[in-house]
């Protein structure tokens, strides 16, 4: 489905700005859309001058469809619709007498045109299913009547408001809470659903006839309110912006939009939400990531801990044989330590960069090693983030082929031998979501005869575990291709 920026590019004369202007237009249609009890299509009208391309489809929360089906990316030759051709050549709202009929519904329908600087850029349609439309309420009639007021400041262009937008994803709907206040900030009109909220807050008469800024005051204590100049501008509908408050026992979004058709305020639609439950989440939310963390924190302690005891007992044994296998031990434990000092410092996500942990371990092994060659690790490539169920797992797998790879590819190198290695990991995202790492040294290479299958090797064993075993991966271990060292190769999938 083209987005708008995409058909205005390819088949209208519209810049940057007006493409701007009707994305501002499309991101607040939906409370249009809900007062209006009607679908809204937005028509671009072709550089040819021959018709008109839809760029954007909103549906009522409020009422049925007029269009089963979505109709972005159609094209419209000139005639086929008299009411659009007119609402240009007209530049005002326009009404057919008819209803026409669609999947056997029948659907008024009315054009806007939308105007940006003084030029209509684009026409708006207001569909409005038939079958749906009963004797209207005090709701229903404020609703229509506060649509009239919108449509007429989007066809003289002082809709939608530029300037400060809202920044909350959970932004309040019609259906949420409706207030109508007049020029004084007086309310005319507050929905059930409004009224419940202000009834929460304490409220025990009725909103109408009341100043919505002065009874908010009543009701919240000062601490608890935003900044005076923010609850006279929304409450009053002054601005078009929103604001919460947060009494500590509930919190509300308000957003205000002012309502001046002719130009002239005339008063502003208020919209409320409670999102009591959805603040209270959110905290939750928050103690449980910092309590995560904290449980991470600690489990990387424990593990430095147990390292430091394993370090200890190896500097007590005499034994060369048990010495090594200790401290083979102290590096496993600190690469699983490492993901967990990784994993609390960063707030709780499923996915884990695991670029920095693949370093760490690098530079665990590429110093001057017990074999006494000093060895060079380079990573080619990049992790990416990995789920946080491969990340440890995938730190064991990372640190033993390194290692691996320092103390069989140059242990027992004599005079002539070169003093340095180099070590390559290279990393590659392969196509269906697979990984490829592989490690390539410059040592001694491979016995004669090694096979994985057969080999006794404690970190071989531990690899080949995790990788085919906890992972569903291939392992694969041989001579580099141009036959001057050793290549290990691990491919495993991502979507575990």
């Amino acid at each position: 489905m083209p987005t708008l920026s995409e058909l205005a590019q390819s088949h209208t004369e519209l810049d940057s700005e007006d493409v701007e202007w009707l994305q501002l237009l499309m991101a607040d249609w939906q409370i249009l859309a809900d007062l209006s009890f009607a679908d809204l299509v937005l028509w671009l009208p072709d550089k040819s001058g021959n018709g008109f391309w839809a760029a954007g489809q909103m549906r009522p929360t409020t009422g049925p469809t007029a269009y089963v089906d979505d109709i972005v990316g159609m094209f419209v030759p000139k005639g086929r619709h008299a009411t659009l051709d007119d609402a240009v050549d007209a530049g005002r709202l326009v009404r057919e007498g008819d209803p026409e009929w669609r999947d056997d519904l029948p659907v008024r329908v009315e054009t806007i045109p939308v105007r940006r600087a003084g030029r209509i850029i684009a026409v708006l349609s207001r569909n409005t299913n038939l079958l749906g439309v009963r004797t209207p309420s005090k709701l229903e009639l404020s609703y229509l009547q506060t649509a009239a007021d919108l449509t007429q400041m989007v066809a003289n262009g002082y809709f939608p408001a530029v300037g400060q937008r809202s920044d909350h994803t959970d932004t309040p709907r019609v259906g949420d809470g409706f207030v109508r206040v007049d020029a004084d900030g007086v309310v005319d009109y507050a929905s059930p659903n409004a009224l419940s909220v202000f009834r929460r807050l304490g409220l025990s008469g009725d909103l109408a006839g009341q100043s919505l800024a002065g009874m908010t005051r009543a009701l919240v204590p000062p601490r608890k309110r935003p900044d005076e100049e923010t609850l006279s501008a929304v409450l009053g509908g002054r601005a078009h912006r929103d604001t919460e408050i947060d009494t500590g026992v509930m919190a509300i979004i308000m957003r205000s939009i002012p309502l001046r058709p002719r130009g002239e305020a005339i008063g502003a639609l208020v919209l409320l939400r409670d999102v009591t439950d959805l603040r209270r989440r959110d905290r939750e939310l928050v103690t449980k990531d910092a309590t995560i963390r904290e449980i991470h924190h600690r489990v990387k302690n424990n593990l430095q801990t147990v390292a430091a005891l394993l370090r200890m007992q190896s500097r007590r044994v005499d034994s060369g044989v048990a010495q090594d296998a200790l401290n083979e031990a102290v590096r496993r434990v600190g690469s699983i330590a490492l993901v967990h000092e990784i994993l609390s410092q960063q707030a709780v996500e499923e996915t884990v960069e695991f670029d920095e942990i693949a370093d760490r371990l690098a530079s665990m092994v590429g110093e001057v090693t017990s074999v006494g060659v000093a060895v060079r690790v380079r990573r080619e490539g990049s992790f990416g983030s990995l789920p946080s169920e491969v990340a440890t797992p995938m730190a064991m797998i990372v640190t033993e082929l390194l290692q691996n790879a320092v103390e069989h590819g140059y242990r027992g190198n004599g005079p002539g031998d070169p003093e340095t290695g180099k070590i390559v990991l290279s990393v590659r995202q392969q196509p269906a979501g697979h990984l490829q790492v592989t490690i390539e040294d410059d040592g001694h290479g491979l016995p004669d005869g090694f096979s994985l299958d057969t080999s006794t090797n404690l970190g071989l064993s531990i690899v080949k575990t995790l990788v085919e075993g906890e992972l569903g991966g291939r392992l694969s271990l041989g001579p580099r291709p141009d036959g001057h060292g050793a290549r290990a190769a691990v491919e495993l999938p991502l979507e575990l």
